[in-house]
């Protein structure tokens, strides 16, 4: 992202053997591996909608980090459940979780 401009970070991370990709500034040379951040952050931000708006994760409930990851499971094998059976149904919709919402 780009508030991960510094390069006392980019120092750090080099002699850690680690390469940040993250998009350039529009005054800067593009950086190495720029042109693959567009796709990846709309599957991201594609996914992380997913998990908000049908799923509810924001409002798991979980009162302990153990709590949270079991509800955080269970919706997700949910959504898998659900998106292989509207696949295997022939579902136009693959991804909704409306049939199932009682």
């Amino acid at each position: 992202d780009k508030g991960y401009v510094s390069g006392e970070l980019d120092r750090w991370l080099a002699e850690r053997g680690v390469r940040l990709l993250r998009p350039s500034y529009r005054n800067r040379t593009p950086r190495p591996g720029e042109h693959l951040l567009k796709p990846i952050r709309q599957l991201i931000e594609s996914v992380n909608d997913t998990l908000k708006g049908q799923l509810d994760l924001e409002l798991h409930g979980g009162r302990s980090i153990e709590g949270v990851a079991a509800r955080v499971a269970q919706r997700l094998l949910a959504m898998t459940a659900a998106i292989w059976h509207n696949r295997t149904t022939g579902q136009p919709l693959t991804r909704s979780l409306i049939a199932y919402d009682h």
